[in-house]
């Protein structure tokens, strides 16, 4: 019945803005009892009556919106909001407490603290939301909002996890007055791990950040914790440097951060690791330590760590940074303050760019290694140049200094230019080298198709043999069933017969099958970098067997080029990297050949005959 109240309650509204906004607002709670009734996630006998509270709260909401109102979104205290993803169209929740102070139109901005949860084995949406609704959490600053991510389950805010960060954020910003400048991320366990990621890849959007306990690399903490000797593929080992923290230490020397563990907590290690990878770079970590404590925070150094948050809070970010230190590994994360890298010399190998404001000679300074294309962006305001003379950048080289003569910055005191190297020399401009490349949002691996909005594309056809067709089937089921249970969402799902114009470019396209089965993937083949016949794969000099052998690969739609096709894959990591987040790392590269004659398990969809990245102009290496 309530699902019916509110598709139709979602009709009445589709005129009114205001009240369609919150219409997520009820179908979290809806969604909720529905999953966990349909899928026997009730875990606790409490939980029957979380369900019953949810049911009535989502009525109660129903009704209030009816009238125009909606009092949830102004009563201080902790409540539960909703979004609908771009991802899968599935609605998701999250928390969030409205600070004592909060009255709506005061003009003012305010602070936003952002917390990761820790893992939970039975955190649905009912758990997570009944908690919510009562609980203001660990920490709950009388002075500011603190948004409860939900983070599609339990993942460290990965991949999807991620996505969800943003649009939570996104709809709280809508919502209410944000000041960008006083944003802290905080999390604990892995909730820390959450805290680390976003800490190092997106530095210079936060006032502070404070990562409690949880992991911050995958091979050193996995030999900790679960004695595990591990024998990664040279890809996988190179992916790991895309969440890894201490790949990315020195992104840390562009935000505040203040880490956290129990003297007697094991994961007291993630701190351990980062001390040593941040002294590397010059850069001492700031550590508080909980004495005599385990995993949990203790009350000494808890009070410490809020006294310090706050003081950074109120100074606010640096808007401007002087100089901009970053390194990246994938143009997944290109951007640090006014630098944004447009290109990397190799995938998965450290890009770095060192870059200084103009000081006693005027030029603008710049130093990099592994960087092909770079832009440097100043928004209103914030140029601080000369209206009236040309910014001029030093390139620094091994062996000179190329100096480069820009634009002038406008009278809003705004000022954007781009360079690329060319022969290694740089050069003024954006590189315009026709053709594909590697770019931001669209540099693989497998995972990243699925960080945005995607449809799974299943066949109708005959395959071209019975193996290949029987795999496809299962492992189409697999991807989509694991989808729901790992990232809590619905993949839209389309035939091959059925894909529209306005699907090409909307999604990124899963496309499952081959030529014969998938008349979709029959289109597209011939542009695709492998050569597909009918006893055959080719992958540059490598032939494989089609009756024994499945290709999987992400690569530009070849239809719509601003969008991934993905072959045969859903996420790579599988059952077995489920039991410890560190594992929740991409296990394929950009193309994979998967033998069919060993059976799919719970680390692989069978075994893998070849694998690799392509190069930056998405071509075979």
């Amino acid at each position: 019945m309530l699902e019916t109240n509110l598709s139709e309650a979602r009709l009445r509204w589709s005129r009114n803005p205001q009240q369609l906004n919150h219409w997520a607002d009820i179908a979290v709670f809806a969604k909720s009892v529905d999953w966990s009734l349909r899928y026997q996630e009730i875990f606790k006998t409490n939980e029957v009556d979380f369900a019953r509270l949810q049911l009535k709260t989502a009525t109660e909401r129903l009704q209030a919106l009816d009238k125009g109102q909606a009092p949830w979104t102004d009563v201080p205290g902790p409540t539960v909001g909703g979004y609908v993803s771009r991802i899968d169209g599935s609605v998701q929740p999250f928390g969030l407490v409205i600070p004592q102070g909060w009255r709506p139109n005061s003009g003012r901005q305010w602070r936003l603290d952002f917390w990761f949860h820790g893992r939970g084995e039975t955190l649905s949406e009912l758990a997570f939301i009944a908690d919510r609704m009562r609980n203001v959490g660990e920490f709950a600053p009388p002075d500011a909002f603190v948004l409860h991510l939900y983070g599609r389950y339990c993942n460290g805010s990965r991949f999807a996890g991620e996505t969800d960060f943003w649009e939570a954020f996104k709809e709280v910003q809508r919502r209410y007055p944000i000041d960008e400048n006083r944003l802290i991320v905080r999390g604990f366990s892995l909730g820390g791990a959450s805290a680390w990621h976003f800490a190092v890849h997106h530095a210079t959007r936060w006032a502070a950040a404070a990562p409690g306990a949880g992991f911050s690399e995958t091979a050193e903490f996995l030999r900790v914790f679960q004695q595990e000797q591990l024998r990664p593929a040279v890809w996988e080992q190179k992916l790991w440097r895309l969440h890894d923290a201490t790949a990315n230490a020195v992104n840390v020397s562009m935000v505040p951060l203040i880490a956290y563990s129990g003297e007697e907590d094991r994961q007291i290690q993630a701190a351990d690791a980062m001390r040593s990878a941040l002294r590397a770079e010059g850069i001492e970590l700031t550590h508080l330590i909980g004495p005599r404590t385990g995993h949990k925070y203790e009350a000494g150094a808890k009070a410490e760590l809020n006294r310090r948050l706050d003081a950074l809070a109120a100074a606010g970010r640096t808007r401007v940074p002087r100089e901009v230190r970053m390194v990246t590994h994938s143009l997944r994360y290109p951007q640090m303050a006014w630098v944004t890298v447009d290109a990397l010399t190799e995938h998965w190998e450290p890009g770095r760019v060192i870059a200084q404001l103009p000081d006693g000679d005027r030029l603008l300074r710049v130093e990099s290694d592994g960087v092909e294309a770079l832009t440097l962006e100043f928004g209103p305001g914030d140029a601080p140049f000369p209206v009236h003379q040309p910014v001029r950048v030093a390139f620094a080289g091994t062996d000179n200094t190329v100096i480069l003569e820009s634009t002038r910055p406008g009278t809003d005191r705004s000022w954007k230019a781009s360079f690329h190297r060319k022969n290694g020399v740089w050069r003024t401009g954006p590189d315009l080298t026709a053709g594909l490349r590697k770019r931001h949002g669209l540099q693989g691996p497998i995972d990243d198709a699925f960080m945005d909005s995607f449809m799974m594309v299943l066949p109708t056809g005959t395959p071209l043999n019975t193996a290949a067709g029987n795999w496809v089937t299962s492992e189409s089921a697999r991807a989509i069933e694991h989808w729901r249970r790992h990232y809590r969402g619905d993949a839209r799902q389309k035939s091959d017969k059925d894909v529209s114009e306005a699907d090409i470019r909307d999604h990124n396209l899963v496309l499952w099958g081959d030529p014969s089965s998938n008349q979709l993937l029959a289109k597209l083949a011939p542009s695709l970098p492998i050569r597909w016949e009918k006893d055959r794969i080719v992958v540059g000099g490598q032939s494989f067997a089609t009756d024994t052998h499945v290709p999987i690969l992400v690569f530009p739609n070849p239809l719509n080029p601003t969008r991934y096709i993905v072959l045969n894959s859903g996420f790579t990591f599988r059952d077995y990297d489920y039991l410890n987040n560190a594992r929740q790392t991409p296990k394929l590269p950009d193309w994979a050949i998967i033998d069919l004659r060993q059976q799919p398990n719970a680390r692989t969809p069978g075994r893998i005959s070849a694998a690799g990245f392509f190069d930056e102009r998405w071509e075979l290496r």
